[in-house]
């Protein structure tokens, strides 16, 4: 589906940040969500890669996946769990337990982005997720991540420091 223009004014980065393109599915049911993010050679720290053909071809950047984990949690948290912005509710990521760059994810094939939560708590103020992720360029899996992140439901008075402690 196209994404919706409410969801993405909610979203915590712009367009140059988010890159989700359109989502694909969401399995509330089962805790999934699936996404469709287009590659080119103009994504952030991919742009600044010093190519060569052999030794350091163009590549998305790992770190840019690791941040698209967070995206699509964002995904995740908005569509599955209702936890939106505009309602007080901002999400961090806590924990990475596994991440594995299984190939070099080229530019031109969009990337399918796959989460699944394996483990939610929830209270009135928090919710505690860890997600597992899979990303595939075509049939090839480029990137698999085990993660945690937690979710808050901010007082707009609080200080930042009652939010994120120092």
């Amino acid at each position: 589906m196209p994404l919706d223009p409410e969801f993405v004014a909610d979203c915590p980065y712009g367009p140059g940040g988010f890159l989700i393109d359109e989502i694909l599915e969401i399995d509330a049911e089962n805790n999934f969500v699936r996404a469709l993010m287009h590659t080119h050679d103009d994504l952030p720290i991919t742009r600044e890669q010093r190519v060569h053909p052999v030794r350091h071809p163009r590549h998305v950047s790992g770190g840019l996946m690791v941040h698209m984990t967070g995206m699509l949690g964002f995904v995740h948290a908005y569509y599955v769990l209702g936890l939106k912005h505009k309602d007080g509710w901002i999400g961090y990521g806590g924990r990475i337990y596994d991440a594995k760059f299984k190939a070099l994810a080229r530019p031109g094939e969009p990337l399918i982005l796959e989460g699944k939560v394996t483990q939610l708590r929830r209270s009135s103020k928090s919710v505690f997720a860890k997600y597992e992720f899979r990303f595939l360029q075509g049939e090839t899996l480029v990137y698999t991540g085990e993660q945690s992140a937690m979710w808050m439901k901010v007082d707009e008075t609080a200080p930042i420091d009652a939010v994120i402690p120092p």
